[in-house]
């Protein structure tokens, strides 16, 4: 991105260690369960060798698994030449706390893989996930009760086919093997509204949020989410879906967007399909003739706006640019964009921040539900919709019965209308956002000690994994807080 993080001291797992520990001490949790909360069980380096164009070369990945309270660990798969053990780690941790905050029984994990996509053809791209996925599985990372990897940065649905089929030819004979990785194709395993969940879950976490009039106040905010400005970084698959989504469906302005190569802005809002189109044909946001173009992303990510919206890669908001921030809301929907000495500097400042853990478990949530219908052999709605749509016939015949009248065409539409497989997949998903927010608030309401979304997210988190270690018997409940 645009925007360079700081050479800050803390590493990003020690950021996150920061903000939990922040949580603890506000929630009282005894100090030993702590300890084993947040530590993470297992990190494993994984050297592979693969034949690229007659020459051999070694390739390092990492699975890390945060904690399996609950199984299968659950976390994405990215290809990055950036990736290193401390990011895994990282975020394998929030994927924990994540799993926790949305009611997903999932345990936390993450992996990773040190490579540039763009140096490789699509084959050798796929021979060298094919290896990956085999070692997975030899070490058991790979399977549908034990270790389930997602599409993350660098991988999409087409590595995830690659890697199940990987597991399917060491375990031809297990029923459940589509259910060892998400985020698959339709036509795979895959569920609607996989691809295109985490931008969902961003839009729903923002709506819940303008629906509590005193959350708009504390924040500064004095009308409702029609029209409110929005500053995006990162077009990917999450700030993509995000802001298409919001200026689709929610009238939002979305003032500006910044890429790697800079960032393109207009105040009258620009046209998110046509900026995509541009990003996917010339490969950056130069050029771009609906909005200003400035090759300064950093100073566009500073630029007064009503709503901010992190959406790339994990440490873009800083000690060294946290003062300068105008936003009134922050909406972190990349894993990690605020280190823990910007966090300090922004709560101290009043800004209201709406934490990674929440806004961006769209992801996850669905990867639930598409996990529970591999196991189910069963496409949702299968078995009710038909007779939804008898039943709302009806109700619509005795509603025209008794007025004497027939109902407008797109009335009748609506009434008779059986759930789809997305009805029920958004339906979900929106109900976990709006629970995890009122969760989050409830326990603002009543812990004097947290006063800010983030600390209560992990509150809420922590408390609920400890739970599940005292029902395990792993922590005495004499120490329960």
């Amino acid at each position: 991105m645009a925007s360079e993080s700081s050479n800050e001291s803390m590493s990003f797992r020690e950021c996150v260690d920061r903000m939990v520990d922040r949580a603890i001490v506000a929630s009282g949790l005894d100090p030993s369960t702590a300890k084993i909360i947040q530590a993470c069980n297992v990190v494993s380096q994984i050297k592979f060798p693969v034949r690229i164009r007659g020459n051999v070369e070694i390739f390092t990945g990492w699975w890390a698994i945060h904690s399996n309270h609950r199984l299968p660990a659950k976390g994405g798969l990215r290809y990055a030449a950036i990736v290193n053990q401390d990011e895994v780690e990282a975020l394998a941790a929030l994927m924990s706390y994540k799993c926790a905050l949305a009611d997903v029984p999932f345990g936390g994990a993450k992996g990773g893989l040190l490579i540039n996509p763009a140096n490789y053809t699509e084959a050798e791209l796929r021979e060298i996930t094919h290896t990956f996925g085999i070692e997975l599985a030899r070490k058991e990372y790979l399977s549908p009760s034990l270790s389930v990897p997602a599409p993350d940065m660098g991988t999409s649905s087409r590595e995830m086919v690659w890697i199940a089929d990987a597991y399917k030819s060491m375990f031809p004979e297990d029923v459940n093997q589509s259910a060892c990785v998400t985020g698959k194709p339709l036509n795979r395993g895959g569920i609607q509204g996989r691809t295109e969940a985490t931008g969902k879950g961003v839009q729903y976490a923002l709506r819940e949020f303008f629906h509590h009039p005193d959350e708009l106040e504390a924040a500064g905010i004095t009308d409702g989410l029609n029209g409110q400005r929005v500053i995006i970084q990162g077009l990917g698959k999450v700030g993509y879906h995000t802001a298409k989504f919001l200026s689709e469906e929610d009238d939002v302005k979305v003032i500006g967007v910044i890429e790697r190569d800079g960032a393109v802005t207009n105040p009258d809002g620009l046209n998110i399909h046509n900026l995509r189109q541009h990003l996917a044909e010339t490969h950056g946001v130069k050029g771009f003739s609906g909005g200003d173009y400035t090759e300064n992303g950093a100073q566009v990510l500073e630029m007064e706006c009503d709503i901010l919206i992190p959406a790339a890669l994990e440490s873009q908001i800083h000690a060294n640019n946290a003062m300068a921030i105008k936003a009134k809301l922050i909406v972190e929907a990349a894993n990690g964009p605020v280190t823990y000495e910007a966090d300090e500097i922004l709560r101290h400042r009043g800004v209201t921040i709406l934490p990674d853990i929440y806004v961006n478990a769209g992801g996850v949530t669905v990867s639930y539900f598409e996990w529970t219908r591999n196991l189910s052999h069963m496409r949702f709605g299968r078995l009710q919709r038909r007779y939804d749509e008898l039943r709302g016939q009806t109700y619509l015949h005795s509603l025209e019965q008794l007025t004497e009248k027939a109902a407008p065409e797109g009335l009748r539409n609506d009434i008779v209308r059986g759930a789809s497989e997305l009805d029920l997949v958004r339906s979900g998903l929106d109900d976990t956002m709006r629970t995890a927010f009122q969760d989050m608030r409830e326990v603002i309401k009543h812990n004097e000690n947290i006063h800010d979304f983030r600390t209560a997210a992990y509150a809420v988190a922590i408390a609920k994994i400890a739970q599940s270690y005292y029902d395990l018997g792993l922590v005495d409940p004499a120490t329960k807080a």
